[in-house]
């Protein structure tokens, strides 16, 4: 991997990942995005993206599909697993409209077919940036979740959130109706390399239910019992077994 100027004098600029394998293009687009004012963390596998999102929580993603050690809409589905939301704009060869479908089905924001012009990628970079500058609540059943206040709420009534609550209630909202496993609930919800005991997970998913039930809400954390958990509403809860751990 290499770092591109993330110095002070440039903090209000936006931080994109580059991850593509091939060295020249690779080196071509970190010096474009620099020229253009953004600052670049660049590497050639999916691995060292992830590394990156962990450690530093870029605003934007520009992915390879064929990296030399995963395909990038599996990078992508796991940066989306981890509850990380920031956009993601694939690079690829291939322009067949089952490669495009998949790369938007894995959670990408957009696709650029190589080879591409410089500016058209920059024009999309930024309008990416645009539509995510401005937080987006998240709503499911009865509940919106709010990413400036840090809160959960039901209709006036709202309840605060911790950090670590939050990440978790992102993770399940985005998933809703979907059962989230706890490792990639562990990892939405604390840094990487955090030692996280058996049951601290089960101690935060108690914490978001009582404030669930305080809030009159519909909806519900089910157990899915050897797997994770899963955000529904009660209507349509079915078949799953749950506990209040």
């Amino acid at each position: 991997m290499s770092v591109g100027n993330v110095g002070t004098s440039e903090v209000a600029a936006p931080l994109l990942v580059v991850a593509e394998d091939d060295r020249v293009l690779r080196e071509v687009l970190v010096r474009t995005l620099k020229e253009e004012g953004m600052r670049v963390l660049a590497t050639a596998t999916g691995q060292g993206a992830l590394e990156f999102a962990e450690a530093v929580g870029p605003d934007l993603f520009v992915i390879d599909i064929g990296l030399p050690d995963s395909d990038g809409r599996d990078v992508c589905q796991a940066l989306r697993a981890r509850g990380i939301a920031a956009p993601v704009l694939f690079l690829t060869a291939r322009d067949a409209l089952p490669d495009r479908l998949g790369g938007f089905a894995a959670g990408g924001d957009d696709y650029v077919t190589k080879p591409f012009d410089l500016e058209e990628l920059v024009a999309r970079i930024r309008a990416l940036l645009r539509r995510a500058s401005t937080p987006q609540r998240l709503v499911t059943a009865d509940l919106e979740l709010d990413p400036t206040e840090f809160t959960i709420s039901r209709g006036s009534v709202c309840e605060r959130l911790t950090p670590t609550e939050f990440r978790l209630a992102g993770v399940l909202f985005t998933r809703a109706g979907r059962t989230t496993t706890r490792e990639e609930l562990v990892r939405a919800a604390w840094p990487a390399g955090a030692i996280v005991r058996d049951n601290t997970l089960e101690v935060y998913v108690a914490r978001l239910r009582r404030k669930l039930q305080r809030l009159g809400s519909r909806a519900r954390i089910d157990t899915v019992r050897g797997i994770g958990y899963r955000l529904e509403s009660d209507e349509e809860a079915q078949g799953v077994e749950t506990s209040d751990a």
